[in-house]
């Protein structure tokens, strides 16, 4: 049976990722979990979150969790989503400063007021972004399958990735700035978005996680 875990380290409403899931593979057997051995065990590891990076390291390191996230990165498929996206870079400016897990090479600032003007009226841009946006593929992966570029995904966040490895991006949005709402390598496909709030496009991308094996192409 394909198993998944979903990292639970308790910062956002994680029940909505582990139905989306259900939805899309219902022969899986999904487990939500703050457990190092059934992370260690499953096919395949989901990543979520959102909140601040701080709260996020912390919590893995008193979930007992950062060893099992960093062996998953290395061993099989693992989707990150918003915050498991950002933890994976090296660095967030969040907070005065947080060091991430360090497995993809970037930093993650804050959206800067000065630059938050849309490109075609130069009205002011709220921060946190919130809502709907597109994303344009600049990579093929298999996780884009059937998902054609310049879909639009639900986004909420106040802090971006800075890629340092153009490689590693495979997707990008215009708000006040480019930023990668997309990064994969090897078996790690991480999203700022979140496809389970996404409709049929971020319903699409989960059926393409679940069937993919952690190869990126």
């Amino acid at each position: 049976m394909n198993t998944v875990a979903v990292i639970d380290y308790g910062m956002g409403n994680l029940r909505s990722v582990v139905k989306a899931i259900e939805h899309v593979a219902p022969r899986a057997r999904v487990r939500l979990t703050s457990n190092a051995e059934e992370v260690a065990h499953a096919d395949r590891v989901v990543f979520p979150g959102q909140g601040a990076i701080a709260g996020c390291m912390a919590a893995l390191d008193s979930c007992q969790l950062r060893a099992a996230v960093l062996q998953a990165v290395q061993t099989k498929p693992f989707l990150g989503i918003c915050l498991g996206l950002q933890a994976l870079y090296d660095f967030s400016e969040e907070g005065g400063g947080v060091k991430g897990l360090g497995v993809l090479t970037g930093r993650v600032p804050r959206f800067p007021p000065a630059k938050m003007r849309d490109a075609v009226t130069s009205q002011a841009l709220k921060v946190p972004h919130m809502g709907w946006n597109q994303v344009q593929q600049v990579k093929a992966h298999p996780l884009w399958k059937d998902i054609p570029s310049g879909s639009r995904f639900y986004f909420v966040h106040s802090y971006y990735v800075e890629a340092g490895e153009r490689d590693d991006v495979t997707g990008i949005t215009e708000y006040g700035l480019r930023f990668t709402s997309a990064a994969a390598r090897a078996n790690i496909f991480a999203v700022q978005f979140h496809p389970e709030k996404s409709a049929q496009a971020g319903l699409k991308l989960l059926e393409n996680f679940m069937a993919w094996d952690g190869k990126p192409a």
